[in-house]
């Protein structure tokens, strides 16, 4: 029997995802556990997901495939998210969302790391 393959994700990509979850959520009403979920999910329920993964490879640049891993998918389920978030992008109100958070993610990462003292 094979055991799932799985890429060991760093800390800094889940904190990096899990931004783009709460994000999403936050402006959406979902909830970021909806977007967490391992396999295959309702279609309506995983859209919130869609945008929080489609987040992510745009605003942090991720590969499909470096998407996929963090968030616990294949590359090709990024991609058919990533489809679908362009599609939506004609209506104004998507288009408008995912440019609010791209600039609010660009601007933490932009911004020089603050360092606490021990």
């Amino acid at each position: 029997m094979l055991e799932d393959y799985r890429v060991p994700v760093t800390e800094e990509d889940q904190v990096k995802a899990g931004l783009a979850i709460h994000l999403i959520a936050a402006r959406t009403g979902a909830h970021p556990s909806q977007m967490t979920g391992r396999g295959r999910m309702n279609p309506r329920a995983a859209r919130p997901r869609w945008l929080a993964m489609y987040l992510s490879h745009v605003a942090y640049g991720w590969t499909l495939e470096r998407v996929g891993h963090v968030f616990g998918v294949n590359r090709a389920s990024v991609g058919a998210a990533c489809r679908w978030v362009e599609d939506e992008r004609e209506r104004h109100s998507i288009d408008d969302l995912m440019n609010d958070l791209e600039g609010c993610i660009q601007g933490l990462y932009q911004s020089p790391r603050l360092e606490l003292p021990q």
